[in-house]
């Protein structure tokens, strides 16, 4: 082989490696659906946040490929069922899971 075709060879496995490396497993997410889900938390928490109804401080949001998790402690029934309507809104959440709890 030439250098030129070993240098080729190389630069596919080192590609191939590097996307196999980034790919999402059912237990660990990938690169890009890391991002995507750190954009959505982040949606998820501005809304709460501007909804005047809500306490942003009492709820805490995370989400795992789409699925948001809402958790904490807030005051109302009406707040946890609020507060799963504005994430259930942000683009990109595929589903809600309200872990909240009543003070």
């Amino acid at each position: 082989m030439t250098k030129r075709t070993r240098f080729m060879a190389f630069i596919l496995l080192a590609v191939f490696a590097l996307s196999i490396g980034c790919a999402s497993t059912s237990k660990q997410e990938g690169t890009g659906e890391y991002i995507d889900d750190s954009v959505i938390t982040t949606k998820v928490k501005a809304m709460i946040f501007n909804d005047d109804t809500l306490k942003s401080s009492e709820i805490n949001v995370e989400t795992y490929k789409g699925v948001v998790q809402l958790s904490g402690f807030v005051s109302s029934q009406a707040n946890i069922d609020r507060a799963v309507v504005v994430a259930a809104q942000v683009d990109g959440v595929k589903s809600v899971k309200q872990n909240m709890q009543l003070k």
